[in-house]
Formats: structure tokens, sequence, C-alpha cells
């Protein structure tokens, strides 16, 4: 694990020192041409304002070409599937769990803003905030990052508004509804409404699960139901007043499957998406995974061939390193890796979007 998990900063280091070096050459460049123009621009020319002309239309040309050129050849080669639905889910916390930190040690004194929890819940089942939630993005993505489940449990009541002693709420929370940027475009309008100040901690569904349990969250949204029913199991959960369960489901996107343009394991023309990771194994074709205990990190292990073995320890596809990269790394950052490295990765549609939107950059 310590090798792959050198291995994806090294790669980044690499990435970002590209990018600055690139930053630097075009800075030369511009001061290079800003002398020649100085330098070389006496007299009285009087095609002077043709030339200028002439090398606008290049320049906004070459701008244009850069831009096309900088697009990503990640692509999406299957989506839709009836298994790569994505479900999002609130759970509050319990403030009588037996919250232990990372070796398992008792921890006591943990202080779960209950009133805080359930006033961010009932506004994220509010019409209000479902409408947010679905309208996120659509007009500048021309595509749905998000949907509202027909069965998503649904508020009415009075939000109470914030006291000085409530009114930080702890999210703890998984990358796709950060890095997507759906809560940074719903949350000012809860804060600005009800006086709170919500304090995110973005990270894989595992780490935000696991954040709860150390008691540094007062409730969570995340994406992978066998994780959140031990969460329940284990007395980390409470039911909110008005709601039927611990686990409220309200959104949903997709898992896609991501690759080069050029699709070397012909996954685009597989009948279904297990069918594809099974041909990606077959040709031994770079794959990135999360590697962190993600929701999608889990959505990927129960896609890969049974017999392959593939889980989330290192040793069962320790075979398989000349294909399979385990990042230990959120979902941007390794879209990044597989545009870099011509891969084919598993992410939610709503982070991929926007790393189309930004040209490979997150």
């Amino acid at each position: 694990m310590l090798f792959w998990y050198w291995n994806g900063w090294s790669f980044f280091i690499t990435h970002f020192w590209r990018k600055i070096m690139k930053k630097n050459i075009a800075l030369l460049l511009t001061l290079a041409l800003s002398f020649t123009m100085l330098t070389g621009c006496s007299g009285g020319d009087h095609s002077k304002p043709k030339a200028d002309a002439a090398a606008a239309e290049t320049e906004t040309k070459d701008d244009t070409d850069a831009a096309t050129q900088s697009a990503p050849d990640t692509v999406i080669l299957k989506e839709t599937d009836e298994s790569m639905i994505n479900t999002y889910t609130l759970i509050a916390v319990n403030p009588d769990a037996p919250f232990a930190d990372a070796d398992g040690n008792a921890v006591s004194d943990v202080a779960i803003n209950t009133e805080g929890a359930d006033a961010l819940i009932d506004w994220f089942l509010t019409q209000e905030a479902l409408d947010l939630a679905a309208d996120y993005g659509v007009a500048k993505y021309n595509d749905h990052l998000f949907y509202v489940k027909d069965d998503a449990p649904a508020y009415s009541g009075e939000i109470t508004p914030a006291a000085e002693e409530n009114k930080i709420i702890r999210l703890s929370t998984t990358t796709s509804v950060n890095d997507s940027g759906l809560l940074g475009y719903m949350l000012p309008t809860f804060e600005e409404k009800y006086g709170y100040t919500v304090e995110i901690q973005s990270a894989g569904t595992g780490k935000a699960i696991a954040a709860a349990q150390y008691g540094n969250a007062d409730l969570i949204l995340v994406h992978a139901k066998s994780q959140e029913e031990v969460f329940v199991a284990d007395g980390y959960a409470r039911t909110v007043d008005g709601f039927a369960s611990e686990r409220l489901s309200f959104l949903y996107n997709y898992f896609v499957l991501c690759g080069p343009s050029a699709d070397p394991a012909g996954t685009a023309s597989c009948e279904n998406v297990l069918d594809a990771f099974a041909a990606i194994a077959e040709t031994k074709s770079v794959f990135i995974s999360r590697g962190d205990g993600s929701g999608t990190h889990t959505k990927e292990l129960s896609l890969w061939p049974k017999d392959l073995g593939i889980t989330d320890q290192p040793d069962s596809f320790a075979s398989y390193t000349d294909w399979y990269t385990s990042a230990n790394a959120g979902m941007g950052a390794c879209l990044v890796m597989a545009e870099e490295m011509g891969g084919y990765i598993l992410t939610d549609k709503a982070t991929f979007l926007v790393f189309v939107q930004n040209n490979g950059e997150m």
C-alpha cells in the first residue's frame, strides 16, 4: 500500500511541476514578444494597423486551438446501467454512540450538535433544497448532475434558526457532492436564511463515516449502502423527529465508466458494465482505482469478475499491478491520473462533468 501511496504522490508532483513549467515558459514568451514589439516598431509604417489586426486574429485562433487541444481525452464509455445507480443518504449522528479513535480507544466528552444537524437535515429535505439539487448544473453542463429520488422523504415544517451555542454544524461527506460543487451551490442559501455555519469535511465515504465514529461530525452525507447499514447497526445513527428511518436517501446520480476515447479494451461495445470490467481485466488495460474505501471504490470492487479476487486488500491485486493502480486518493485527483495515464476509471457522473468543463483540471 505504501508503494501505491508514494506512486500516487509522485505522479501528482510531476503533474503540477509540468503545470508550473508551462506557466513560466508562457511568461518568458510573453516578455520576449513585448520586447520585440518595442524595439521593432519605429517609423511611420501605415500598414501597422493591418498587421496588428492580423496578429490579433492569429492570436485568437491560437487561443482557440489551445483550448481545443486541452480538452480531456477521457470520455464516458458506459452509463445509465441499472447497476450504476449512485444513491446519496443523510444520517444524523447519535450523541450516545460508542465513539472511539482510530486505535479503538473509547473517546469521551464528544459534543454532537443535534439541533443543528436536525435543522440541516430538515432543510435538505424541503422542496426548496430538493429543487436546488435537481437544478444544479443543468444550464452549465447541459445535463443533470443529480436527481431527486421519487420516494425521497420530505419535510414541510419550520426550520429552527441558529442559536449562539449551536450555529456550527459539522458535516462529514463524500468528495462527489463537494468536488461537483453541489454543496457550494446549496449551503449558502441555508446559512443565510437560518444563521448556521456548515463546516464541511470531505473524503471518501469510508473516511467520512470514520470521522463520525470518532465523534468529529454531527451528520453525514454519503453514498455506500453497505457501509451506512453497518454504521446504523453499530449504534452511531439516530432517527430525526418526523422521519421513519435513520437512513434518509434523497438524491441519486449514476456511476459512469470512463476511459480513453480509443477504448483499447472495447468497453463501449460490451453489453453491460460487468462485461466491460471483464474486458478491461482480460486486456490488462490501465485502470485507476480510488483505493480509499469510498462509495465509488466500494462500487468498483463489486463490478470485477469474482474469479479475479480483487478486494480492498493490497495482496488481492498484487499480481495485477502492471495494469491496476490503487491510488488512495479523491475522485478529482484520480480523474486527473486516469487522463494522464490513458486509463479507465469508475467515477460519479457529476464529478466527471465538472472535470470536462475544467478541461481536465480539478
